[in-house]
């Protein structure tokens, strides 16, 4: 018996961000918390679930692209960093703004919602995108954690 083992394949690859459509801001910048509520809930539209999402900004405040990080249950969704800071890194993001919809129609934040803030804003710090809110986005109301102290 010999000890030699067979070579390892090794893949090549590319990373590649892909567009699948888009959608007219008229704003052209986010200037406030009401303004990336606006551009979330045209795209977010009426979902029966959770869903997580990011945008990524430019240098300029200026939204460069939307993504649906996860989509959880009724009243959860499990999200990690790496997925959400994965658009912003692939897209030269200067800042990202998240949001996540409360199917239940209460802005109120989970704990589970201020940990996952706290994190982002963690990991952002490391690898230079800024965290700038994270709005819990209802049919008719909207809250931004930025603006009730939860981000610091």
């Amino acid at each position: 018996m010999s000890n030699i083992q067979s070579a390892k394949r090794v893949d090549i690859v590319q990373i590649k961000l892909v567009r699948e459509k888009t959608m007219l801001y008229q704003n052209r910048k986010i200037r406030s918390p009401q303004d990336a509520n606006q551009l979330f809930s045209t795209f977010l539209g009426l979902v029966d679930r959770e869903h997580f999402l990011v945008m990524c900004l430019d240098t300029k405040n200026q939204p460069t692209c939307i993504q649906t990080v996860h989509i959880g249950s009724l009243n959860s969704s499990i999200v990690h960093p790496r997925e959400v800071f994965k658009t912003a890194i692939l897209s030269n993001s200067a800042s990202i703004i998240v949001a996540h919809n409360h199917p239940s129609n209460v802005t109120t934040p989970s704990s589970e919602d201020i940990e996952v803030t706290n994190r982002l804003k963690e990991a952002g710090s490391i690898i230079g995108i800024e965290l700038l809110d994270h709005l819990i986005i209802c049919e008719d109301s909207f809250l931004s954690l930025n603006e009730k102290g939860y981000i610091n």
